[in-house]
């Protein structure tokens, strides 16, 4: 059974930064691509970032586009996002997810991925 959990998140002050996790077990990661989306209280859950399995393809959304820099480590099955200069928009429940991709394809949609975490909180102070 796929597992995703998330960790990292926590409060933060305006312009600061933090790094989240994700480590994923349950199955063989070869091809999948990672995600990250976040949902604010009231709000949809939206996009934030995503990688292909080899790290050559990446999306952000661009809301986060030049604070926020996602990652992965394949042998260690985790991805990693991380964001800087945060500011109290930011302030949302972040959720890892994944879906079998290939070699290639960094999806953006919500609808496109078939394994999510739990999500962590992340609190942003002005």
């Amino acid at each position: 059974q796929v597992q995703l959990v998330e960790s990292g998140g926590g409060l933060a002050q305006a312009g600061g930064s933090l790094r989240l996790s994700c480590a994923a077990s349950g199955r063989t990661f070869t091809g999948y691509a990672m995600g990250w989306f976040r949902q604010a209280l009231g709000r949809e859950r939206e996009f934030v970032a995503a990688i292909s399995f080899g790290g050559a393809s990446t999306a952000y959304a661009d809301s986060v586009k030049g604070r926020v820099t996602i990652s992965r480590v394949n042998a260690k099955n985790t991805v990693y996002l991380q964001m800087n200069n945060l500011n109290p928009e930011d302030t949302a429940v972040y959720y890892c997810a994944t879906v079998w991709k290939g070699f290639g394809g960094a999806p953006t949609e919500r609808s496109e991925y078939e394994y999510w975490g739990q999500g962590t909180q992340v609190t942003v102070s002005s």
